[in-house]
Order: C-alpha cells, then sequence, then structure tokens
C-alpha cells in the first residue's frame, strides 16, 4: 500500500531512526559537491540542490525549486560506510614477555555505529549494495564487519527524478525505480507549492517505523504522479551499454585496439574504482608507532589500476595501463558474473564523470560490439 507523507514528515522519520539508535546518515550538500554524511534533521539535506554531470565534469548548482533530492549521485557511494576506506583488523601491544592481542580492535570501539540508517538511496545504489552483499556475505569466506553493519542496516530509498547525462542505469536493469531489498522508498513530489511524498514500505521493520509518522494512504492521482516521476526520469536517460551476450564478447575481443586506445588515454589514477559502489579491491598494511610498543595490521582500498596491485614475485603482471584498463573493464562486465553471478556496474555513471579524461565506459563498450573481432 502506498501512502502520503508531508515533507515535514520526514523530520519525524529522522527523529524516529535517532530515537532508535540509529546513527542516521543522507545527503548533504558541503564544499561544492553533494556528499553521504550523518545528518541530524531535515534541515541538513541539500533543499533546493541540483547538480551537472558528463564526462570528465561535475558541479552542483541551485534550483529553482525546493526539492530534497533533485540530484544524481556524487562523488561518494553508500559503500564507505558499510566497507570502510581504512578499517582496523587488528592492533597487537608489546609486553615484558611477548605481546597481546586486545579482543576488542579497532571498529569494534566504535558501538555507537554499528546501527546506521541511509536515507535517499538511489535505485542503482541499491542495487550497488546487494551486490556487494553477495561479495561480502554469500561466500565461504565472509567479512564480519560488513555482515554485522548489513543486518542492521535500515535503508530508505528515493526513487530517481533527476539522472545525470553520465547515468546508464536502465540499460543495466538497475533503476530509475527503486526494486529489491529496501525498508522504505519514497517519491518526492512538487506540484506547485504542495510538497510531498509518496512511500511505500518493503519490510516489516519498514512498516513499523511508517506507523510512527503521520500519514494517510495515497490517493490515485498522488499514485500517478508518482509514477510519472520515474517515467520521466527513464526518458532522460541516454547513455546505454547492450549487455546481451557482453560476458563472451569482451573475453574473446581481449586483443581488440580499442584497448589500445583507451590505454593512451588513460591516467590510472583510480577515480573509476574509488568512486564506482562496487569495487573491493583493497591491500593489507602493518605499521608501528615510534617505540614499537604497537603495532597494527589494517585493510585500505585499493585499485586495479596501481601497478603493485597485480605485482607477484618477479614483477607486475600487468605492467601497462593497456592492461589494468582491461582488467577492470571486462571484471566489471563479464568475469564478476563468474564469481558472483552478477555484473559489477550497476550504471550509476560515476566512472564516466569523475575520470579526469572523460572515458565513457558506454562508449568503449559499443565500439568493441561494433568492430568485434572475433569470426561469429
Amino acid at each position: 500500500m502506498l501512502f502520503r507523507i508531508e515533507s515535514a514528515a520526514v523530520q519525524s522519520l529522522i527523529e524516529t531512526l535517532r530515537q532508535r539508535k540509529y546513527t542516521v546518515i543522507g545527503p548533504t550538500q558541503r564544499g561544492g559537491s553533494i556528499v553521504y554524511d550523518e545528518i541530524a534533521s531535515s534541515d541538513d539535506l541539500p533543499a533546493g540542490w541540483g547538480d551537472e554531470q558528463r564526462p570528465g565534469y561535475y558541479r552542483v548548482h541551485k534550483r529553482t525549486d525546493n526539492a530534497w533530492f533533485s540530484f544524481a549521485v556524487g562523488p561518494q557511494s553508500w559503500k564507505k560506510f558499510l566497507f570502510p576506506p581504512v578499517y582496523t583488523l587488528f592492533t597487537a601491544l608489546r609486553r615484558p614477555k611477548g605481546f597481546s592481542v586486545p579482543k576488542t580492535n579497532g571498529q569494534d570501539k566504535d558501538k555507537s555505529r554499528e546501527k546506521l540508517a541511509f536515507i535517499g538511496v538511489r535505485a542503482c545504489e541499491l542495487k550497488a549494495i546487494e551486490i556487494q552483499d553477495k561479495v561480502f556475505t554469500s561466500r565461504t569466506y565472509q567479512d564480519p564487519n560488513y555482515r554485522k553493519l548489513r543486518e542492521q542496516l535500515f535503508i530508505v530509498a528515493v526513487n530517481c527524478s533527476s539522472p545525470a547525462e553520465t547515468c546508464f542505469c536502465a540499460s543495466m536493469g538497475t533503476g530509475p525505480k527503486v526494486t529489491g531489498s529496501f525498508d522504505l522508498a519514497m517519491t518526492e513530489i512538487l506540484d506547485g507549492n504542495d510538497h510531498y511524498f509518496v512511500v511505500e514500505a518493503g519490510s516489516q521493520r519498514g512498516e513499523k517505523i511508517l506507523e510512527t509518522i503521520q500519514r494517510r494512504p495515497a490517493d490515485p492521482a498522488e499514485v500517478s504522479k508518482a509514477g510519472a516521476v520515474v517515467t520521466e526520469a527513464q526518458s532522460r536517460i541516454k547513455r546505454s551499454v547492450d549487455t546481451a551476450g557482453i560476458k563472451d564478447l569482451l573475453c574473446q575481443n581481449s586483443d581488440h585496439p580499442e584497448w589500445d586506445k583507451v590505454g593512451e588515454r588513460c591516467l590510472s589514477c583510480t577515480n573509476c574504482t574509488m568512486v564506482c559502489p562496487t569495487c573491493f579491491c583493497t591491500t593489507i598494511e602493518d605499521s608501528t608507532n615510534l617505540s614499537g610498543s604497537e603495532a597494527i595490521r589494517s585493510r585500505r582500498w585499493d585499485s586495479c589500476f596501481t601497478m603493485d596491485f597485480s605485482y607477484i614475485h618477479g614483477g607486475s603482471i600487468r605492467s601497462s595501463t593497456k592492461a589494468r584498463y582491461r582488467q577492470w573493464m571486462t571484471h566489471k562486465l563479464a568475469s564478476w558474473i563468474d564469481q558472483f553471478g552478477t555484473m559489477g556496474c550497476v550504471g550509476c555513471g560515476r566512472c564516466i564523470t569523475w575520470c579526469p579524461v572523460g572515458i565513457d565506459i558506454t562508449d568503449e563498450a559499443r565500439v568493441i560490439r561494433e568492430n568485434n573481432h572475433v569470426e561469429q
């Protein structure tokens, strides 16, 4: 059942979640971009802010209305809260006889942030979280910290109304309409001076939270307007990837000359992997303090674009930029399927927006398909 809540009720939603000991994370405008951070009230949301994106370009701008969620995805993804950029695995302390490893280590000390509530999760980002669930919780070796945070996570999704020029979620089957696992899903409606949300619950937890908020059943006209928001958003998405047979296409074209061309442009800066909501490459670092009394082992985000990432005794097996770009794109759209049963790309367009030289993964896939070097 769909309900209507007024914009003021979003404040009640945030207060209810905070009362239930959730750390509420949502979008906020800061430093010339829209980022995800802890919010205390609806006043922290980016009211009246939109964004403009194209290959290698991102700017925020003031809108003519007071919409809270009329922007596309920004430089950050929700990944950073479930899978932190730096995570302390353990700390070892020197003792007079040997050393000890305290049971309470690293992030485990911070019990206050175990319960997270995300507000404003887009359809593509929700799919990205589901993909990372496969990576970290559905295999023999699981990430206990990710699993603990994920099990308690409360998700308030928002149907996209303002896709960026770089978005291609529609062709990936990941948006702009929210589907999948969420607790609440909202569609923002601005009709003249009327500002409200059409909301549906996707879980029992969501239903219980929704019961604490002033609401009424949405009438047919309001339901129709919510549907029109998604339809309009989908009509504005122009980029696409033809996913038919793409796994075999890429795997069979490892010597395609397009890899040389894109390798000449790529800077190996790692931007695409840092902003990607599904990339999960990491490295392990060991450090000690100056006195040698404490040693820390931490896990940090890494990238397949770095030379050292593929280093095996004797040297890197991907010494060229061409090889590293080919590995990244082929993994995203092809070999990821072998590992996890799904592609590793959700069409959010971040890798296009934040590439300094504007490399477009949709263009690269199209060129390889149009000039397929494998006999059919």
